[in-house]
């Protein structure tokens, strides 16, 4: 009995895999993974700016860079 790997083909389900999406992230995740994720370092950028930067620099600051973090790990990661 000969092997032909094209019998597979014939199979549903068995084609080629879709290709997996690569981030920066160290972890598999969807968009709504990477949504949390970027919420969660929203919040705790926010708690350590205002414990110790938000007397010499705004909390909006704060706001400015943790909106584009998580814009970056939802867009990229």
């Amino acid at each position: 009995m000969e092997h032909r790997s094209d019998l597979d083909e014939d199979v549903p389900g068995t084609g080629p895999a879709p290709q997996e999406r690569r981030g920066f992230l160290p972890i598999r995740t969807n968009w709504f993974d990477r949504l949390f994720v970027g919420i969660y370092l929203f919040v705790a950028l926010e708690l350590f700016w205002m414990r110790f930067l938000e007397q010499s620099i705004p909390l909006t600051v704060c706001h400015v860079l943790a909106i584009a973090l998580t814009a970056l790990i939802v867009w990229r990661g």
